[in-house]
């Protein structure tokens, strides 16, 4: 085990996987510590958006098509009304978790990262961090130990201006997808996604603010839904997840910064948190290579400023029924309308662009 290194990233999820891939890419030494053993997986709607594949990319990361299965876009159905567009920036896929860790661990040791699984950090150091009693230098330490970070909270960073918490829970059945899309169906102060992952299989996630409800319980409000999973067959257990909406003050204290669920989330109604923490990676990594994480804070906040507004925009249909039901019949009465929403939702229209749609919407919202 290597004594001392550049940078030491605690947490070896998608997020910490890839600021350790970045920084490889800047020519630093990267040493990445988990508790777990990989592949790591855990509960969520396992769809990735162009720009988020477009990400991957960039950090030498593809997923192959025997793994991953194309959706052209997303579907909304709420109250016997449905809505569809495509993607302006390419197809969006869906991967099993797992599928997608095991490629980046793969990536990452290609690159030279130093991964440590099963290695817990037991605290931050002055000079690095700690396992158990050995102390290992590093000039910079990373938290991205998720939505729970004990790193967040030995830094000091666990101070909020806001934080909101949803529920989730994940099952995948073996059912040929039935559509092209993504689909979010909107249910009771429930959503439902479906999102096809091979030829025969698809995953499906639930979220509402109620920690108790689950699919089973949840599947007699959405009948097209339940009707097509009659009779098909789990292909894994339930499992739970929270969904945060969580801004930070600070993402960074001295030589320790936040990536990921760490440094703060976007509730998962707008299917962009993996997306965002591959872009965290990228400007973290470049922040590091130039000895700066002022910039990093700056960045942070400006990343984060489009998926918020989508997550605030789309919450805002989950608490209000009647408001929802007249955007769809205005969606339905002008598809341009859902299309620049996913436009912007994607990172394909510019936020001038977003206003005119906006003003368009709540002219059409305002004569339905």
């Amino acid at each position: 085990m290597q004594r001392e290194t550049d940078i030491f990233i605690i947490g070896g999820g998608p997020a910490g996987l890839a600021a350790a891939i970045a920084a490889r890419q800047h020519g630093l030494d990267v040493v990445v510590a988990d508790g777990a053993r990989p592949p790591i997986d855990k509960p969520c709607g396992e769809g990735l958006m162009p720009d988020g594949r477009a990400t991957l990319a960039q950090l030498g990361i593809s997923v192959p098509p025997a793994h991953s299965y194309p959706f052209r876009g997303i579907s909304f159905a709420s109250g016997g009304l449905r809505v569809a567009a495509s993607f302006p920036n390419g197809a969006g896929i869906g991967v099993r978790r797992t599928i997608l860790h095991s490629l980046m661990v793969a990536r990452a040791e290609a690159a030279g990262v130093s991964l440590l699984w099963q290695t817990p950090v037991t605290a931050l150091h002055a000079d690095g961090v700690l396992l158990g009693k050995q102390l290992i230098r590093s000039r910079w330490i990373v938290g991205a130990d998720g939505g729970h970070s004990l790193v967040r909270r030995w830094a000091g960073l666990d101070n909020y201006d806001y934080h909101r918490t949803r529920f989730a829970f994940r099952r995948h059945y073996r059912v040929s997808p039935w559509s092209d899309c993504m689909e979010l169906h909107w249910g009771p102060k429930c959503q439902i996604y479906v999102t096809p992952i091979a030829a025969d299989e698809i995953c499906v996630a639930l979220v509402s603010r109620d920690p108790h409800l689950r699919l089973d319980a949840a599947l007699p409000a959405f009948p097209e839904i339940a009707s097509r999973l009659r009779g098909a067959e789990p292909t894994s257990a339930e499992r739970g997840a929270i969904s945060s909406t969580r801004k930070l003050q600070q993402v960074y204290q001295g030589h320790v910064a936040l990536v990921g669920d760490a440094s703060g989330a976007v509730d998962s109604i707008t299917g962009e948190g993996l997306c965002l923490s591959f872009r965290q990676a990228q400007v973290l990594a470049e922040c590091f290579a130039i000895g700066d994480l002022r910039r990093y804070q700056q960045q942070h906040r400006a990343l984060a400023r489009r998926p918020a507004l989508m997550s605030r925009l789309m919450l805002a249909l989950d608490w209000n029924t009647s408001l929802r039901q007249r955007v769809m019949h205005a969606f339905g009465s002008d598809p341009r309308l859902f299309r620049r929403m996913l436009a912007m939702h994607v990172g394909a229209l510019s936020p001038s662009a977003f206003v005119a749609n906006s003003l368009s919407l709540g002219w059409r919202l305002l004569s339905a």
